[in-house]
């Protein structure tokens, strides 16, 4: 959420920063409600201090004994009561009104972000890894014989439609293992902490990520108010929600391995086939939260925690910066990471690290206190996929397959398949 002190500062910049995403002036909009909320406010105090002079005035008459200055000073101090709460009223709805609005407004872009209007202007920064040359027409994930019997879409649809997957035998243990590997590298050798979190969340829980209010139509809700989680950014983020921790703390950096569940809404058509765009589906999730003065620094690590999974399963990707019009409500600066798929013989995201700065925090009211002393600050959240675990699987099938429908098997996944290298044409490890 926007600081709307920063906004009466300088609105120029405010509606500069909006318009690079393509988006409408609002500083005049957000300025004139703030002005009504604080006129109220005003009037409320006004009208309370003068109920605290007629309260000492009714006193002074009771003491004098003039009876009737008593009775009206009284009627007066029971007016004066009954203004200043319909005005207190008043200017909570129009607070409330306020931050409606100010949650519908995405994060200002970072100065270094590039202005662009989608995916085509996006920038690339890193490129890592020579895609691999086959001797035979490689295959997409689906159509490899190795996972004919293990990636089970008619079964998964019988159980619960389109875009789910049923995965068994060794591709399940394949996707198992990835995403114990994951884990292991980010809390031995990346310094996270590991974290279960719930994959169930009340509402203002979205709010404080940025999922809510715009983009509810992208997750699914229980019947009870429960939201299911798009990403365990939601949980590990609100980790910090309404509290104020001291400098010591900070910084804090979680993972997470859940199951995340996404309507795709507004994606209907798109990447149908196989299992790249699921409803439900589980990623290993990165999040930190730091000091401001960290947090582009926590951006360049994070980011190389997510690309060095990638290298060390040897899967060829590149680095991109996404452009104004391609990123992500909350984010200032987004990096997308796309690993090489040479079925579709093109690079596809895998994972998305982004750095929000403040904006979830005052969403969120999460804060620190200086150790040298001062006022409590905001906070600074970063996040990123670290990675998701079901487009790794499709990577690792579709850059190890060999002519014969097996698939060679990355090295670092050998001890958690039992020394198992390869996933054989019929399904099963060897």
């Amino acid at each position: 959420m926007h600081d709307i002190k920063a906004i009466r500062e300088n609105p120029d910049a405010f509606d500069a920063a909006l318009a690079l995403r393509d988006e409408a002036a609002m500083s005049s909009t957000v300025l004139a409600l703030d002005e009504e909320r604080r006129a109220l406010i005003l009037a409320a105090e006004t009208a309370q201090a003068d109920q605290k002079k007629a309260s000492k005035e009714v006193g002074a008459a009771k003491a004098k004994g003039d009876e009737a200055e008593f009775e009206r000073l009284r009627a007066l101090v029971a007016d004066k009561k009954a203004e200043v709460a319909q005005m207190n009223e008043a200017a909570k709805a129009k607070d409330a009104e306020l931050v409606d609005l100010l949650m519908t407004i995405p994060n200002a872009p970072h100065g270094d972000v590039p202005k662009g209007a989608d995916e085509d202007d996006n920038v690339e920064i890193k490129r890592w890894g020579t895609p691999a040359s086959f001797d035979f027409q490689p295959k997409e994930h689906y159509e490899l014989p190795a996972v004919q019997d293990g990636m089970d879409f008619e079964t998964a649809a019988k159980l619960a439609g389109s875009r789910f997957a049923l995965l068994s035998g060794g591709v399940a243990r394949v996707h198992r293992a990835l995403a114990q590997f994951m884990l292991d590298t980010h809390v031995e050798e990346n310094g996270l902490t590991e974290t279960i979190t719930p994959v169930l969340v009340r509402e203002e829980m979205m709010y404080g990520t940025g999922q809510l209010p715009k983009f509810g139509e992208d997750s699914y809700k229980t019947t009870d108010g429960w939201w299911l989680i798009p990403t365990a950014e939601v949980t590990l983020t609100n980790i910090v929600n309404g509290v104020t921790v001291e400098e010591g703390y900070l910084p804090r950096r979680y993972v997470a391995h859940t199951q995340c569940f996404r309507s795709e809404a507004g994606s209907a058509g798109r990447d149908t086939a196989g299992m790249l765009r699921q409803h439900q589906f589980e990623k290993v999730e990165m999040v930190s939260v730091t000091k401001p003065e960290d947090s582009e620094a926590e951006h360049a690590r994070m980011t190389a925690c997510a690309e060095g999974i990638l290298e060390k399963l040897g899967l060829p990707y590149r680095t991109v910066v996404l452009c104004t019009g391609d990123m992500g409500f909350g984010a200032r600066r987004t990096h997308d990471i796309e690993v090489w798929l040479p079925g579709q013989d093109t690079y596809r995201e895998i994972s998305s690290v982004s750095t929000c700065g403040d904006f979830q925090a005052r969403r969120m009211n999460a804060r620190f206190k200086p150790s040298e002393g001062g006022k409590p600050q905001f906070v600074h959240t970063l996040n990123g996929s670290g990675l998701a675990v079901g487009r790794c699987l499709i990577a690792v099938l579709e850059n190890g397959q060999n002519a014969d429908g097996s698939v060679t098997l990355p090295e670092v996944l050998h001890p958690y398949l039992r020394g198992k290298t390869t996933l054989k044409a019929d399904g099963t490890l060897a």
